[in-house]
């Protein structure tokens, strides 16, 4: 009796060993099942959102701030946002301050650019007792001797007077994102077909509220079709099978005005103002440029490095701009000024 007993008892054991054994596998094996999982999900997420990770962000604790902070506004489209950066970049350096940049100006930026600077948390910000400065168009003396621990930069600077000195950094700063490169590589790719020697130029023409804005406000003019000929010939003469990539916010003007019959103009981009990542970017990737007038031509030229023409003395001499705006201060040394026709505002003058 006892020995069928104990029997059943060692049976019965042995079953429930079994169950245990058996679920102590299902449990290993989901666990590794998920972790995979999340490495996967992780993989795509990372996939999915490469560049909208955001920087580092101050959150609040007030010892993250012990050393002071320098922001800059966030004012303008994507031109007059690369020129807030660099400018605030520089100087806070300069002073030897630490820099952050605003929500808004992180909007803008990290979507094209791997930026390095980390962002303030909105609750941090007004929080601060902040020392409203404002700069000028070009750099000066007294930029360099800025006192204050939390200082708020004004304006909408874009000089290569304020940054040029670290230009590799400014470089490393602006530098994209690598399957937007990529992109823009093999679009370029097409563009050259059979063509062995292709130098690439990037021409970025600037109309849209300049078109009103320039004559009416600034005593100004945008480019014309006779200056886009001449920039256009430079090149030419210049690069055995130049490749002209024209973008715009006037496609239709541009298509009406510049010659494309020889085959080696291609008008490109999407034109779309309000994101202007794609002609950005396509123009920063040629080897040379022809910019007209405007920050955003400015900086595709500046990006791109190489040879650059642009239109100079666009205003008259009495122009109210002039007091707000140097073109020594605006373009460098070494690129090259094509005068503009001043002669439709001449011919409206008493």
């Amino acid at each position: 009796m006892n020995q069928q007993v104990t029997g059943h008892f060692m049976k019965k054991t042995f079953s429930y060993i079994k169950v245990f054994v058996a679920l102590l596998g299902l449990f290993f094996v989901s666990v590794f099942i998920h972790k995979t999982s999340q490495q996967k999900t992780a993989c795509a997420v990372q996939h999915i959102t490469r560049f909208h990770e955001k920087p580092r962000t101050t959150q609040g604790d007030s010892h993250i701030l012990a050393d002071g902070a320098w922001i800059v506004n966030s004012v303008g489209r994507l031109g007059n946002q690369m020129g807030e950066y660099a400018t605030l970049y520089a100087l806070a350096k300069l002073n030897r301050r630490p820099a952050y940049i605003l929500p808004e100006m992180f909007n803008w930026l990290a979507p094209i650019f791997k930026i390095r600077l980390p962002q303030m948390h909105r609750s941090v910000i007004n929080k601060i007792k902040w020392k409203y400065y404002r700069i000028s168009d070009w750099m000066s003396e007294e930029y360099k001797h800025i006192s204050g621990k939390f200082v708020h930069l004004t304006s909408t600077p874009c000089s290569w007077t304020f940054y040029h000195h670290i230009r590799d950094e400014i470089l490393r700063e602006f530098t994209f994102h690598d399957y937007i490169t990529e992109e823009v590589n093999q679009f370029l790719e097409k563009l050259k077909g059979s063509r062995e020697n292709v130098t690439y130029i990037g021409v970025h023409v600037r109309r849209g509220d300049y078109l009103t804005v320039m004559p009416n406000s600034w005593k100004g003019v945008v480019a014309d079709k006779g200056y886009l000929e001449k920039a256009m010939t430079y090149f030419r003469d210049k690069y055995e099978e130049p490749v002209f990539v024209v973008t715009s916010n006037g496609m239709q003007w541009c298509k009406e005005n510049i010659n494309s019959s020889r085959g080696d103009v291609f008008f490109s981009g999407d034109s779309n103002e309000s994101s202007p990542g794609n002609d950005f970017s396509l123009l920063a990737h040629c080897n040379h440029t022809i910019m007209t007038i405007g920050t955003f031509g400015y900086w595709a030229s500046y990006l791109a490095g190489g040879e650059v023409i642009y239109l100079d003395n666009y205003t008259l001499p009495d122009s109210p701009f002039l007091k707000v705006f140097h073109y020594d201060a605006a373009f460098l040394p070494e690129w090259i000024g094509i005068p503009a026709d001043l002669s439709p505002l001449l011919a409206k003058k008493p």
